[in-house]
């Protein structure tokens, strides 16, 4: 698959997850396999009025390269303003624009999901973009706002003749949420609707899942999202299974907790211990699933407010010791 200048081999992308697929997250998902990654989505108005934490997110590194830039917005010219400030200070291989966010304080302003109801706004929003910036513009959406309205295909259509390099497809409506089963057949459609290139996404949980989501929609390249929750080596054997590569024995729990370590001193270093240790909490709940007494250390994890502590309690999960007492 081919986005702009770069060649994606194979073409395997870490999806963009508000709140989780910050700097740390980024890198590990470059080293274990992903052929490119997305930040979390980034709010136009605040990058227009100069907000400090919305820079904050964009924070990048050479380790996580290529990286694209993710965006949300309603009003043309401020997605325009927007993608230009991202192409003049972040370096970045691409800028996305977030058109599959479910989530009521994004739809209610008209944003996310919400632009699915008006495939022709966001057809205005991508030509705005695109002529603003010289790098390549992307869209991420869904299969439909509900099973009543305008469908991803249609949305694929205005958005490549506005201009779009590629877009990717969750197979759920927003009305879903991420309940249900992700509809594959839809990616289908958008591939046969549309010549630009097409990214499946949704319920992808093992190689096995990406091979028969791309054989079975034709779709151009893999994106993987709460499937690479605690379990990074999924990148890891989707790429060496489209490669051809023999699977690899999946990770040992000394082997997650030595991941989920390295994880929590690389967001200590860039956030600092007390907001690493909170932030981290819910990837280390991912980590330990399926651990003995995972529960029962979980909150214990949760209840520890020490750097040191919460160490601890990782390699004394590692060593399969006893739980301690509550």
């Amino acid at each position: 698959m081919i986005l702009g200048k770069i060649e994606l081999i194979p073409p395997v992308i870490a999806a963009p997850m508000a709140g989780i697929t910050d700097q740390s997250f980024r890198i590990i998902a470059r080293e274990m396999g992903a052929s490119l990654v997305v930040s979390e989505m980034v709010s136009c108005k605040g990058l227009i009025y100069d907000q400090a934490k919305t820079w904050e997110l964009l924070s990048t590194d050479e380790l996580e390269q290529p990286i694209v830039v993710q965006l949300f917005g309603s009003v043309p010219d401020e997605v325009a303003r927007a993608a230009a400030l991202i192409e003049q200070k972040i370096p970045c291989v691409a800028i996305d624009i977030n058109m599959g966010c479910p989530t009521p304080k994004i739809t209610k302003n008209g944003e996310g999901a919400a632009l699915m109801l008006n495939p022709r706004l966001a057809g205005e929003i991508v030509k705005s973009a695109v002529r603003a910036v010289s790098l390549p513009v992307t869209v991420k959406t869904r299969k439909a706002w509900d099973d009543s309205s305008p469908t991803a295909v249609e949305l694929a259509k205005e958005v490549e003749q506005a201009g779009a390099a590629a877009i990717a497809v969750h197979g759920r409506t927003r009305a879903a949420f991420y309940g249900g089963k992700a509809d594959w057949n839809i990616i289908r459609s958008v591939r046969d609707a549309v010549s630009i290139p097409v990214i499946g996404n949704g319920d992808v949980f093992s190689a096995n899942d990406a091979l028969r989501l791309m054989q079975g929609t034709g779709c151009h390249g893999i994106m993987v999202g709460r499937g690479a929750l605690g379990n990074p080596w999924l990148f890891r054997d989707i790429s060496r299974s489209l490669l051809g590569q023999a699977e690899l024995p999946a990770p040992t729990v000394p082997e997650r907790i030595d991941m989920a370590l390295r994880q929590l001193a690389m967001t200590v270093e860039r956030k600092g211990e007390y907001a690493a240790i909170r932030e981290m909490r819910q990837h280390l709940a991912w980590y330990i699933k399926g651990v003995s007494g995972a529960a029962r250390w979980r909150d214990h994890i949760n209840r520890t407010t020490s750097l040191e502590d919460l160490c601890e309690i990782l390699l004394q999960i590692a060593a399969q010791r006893p739980l301690p007492a509550d």
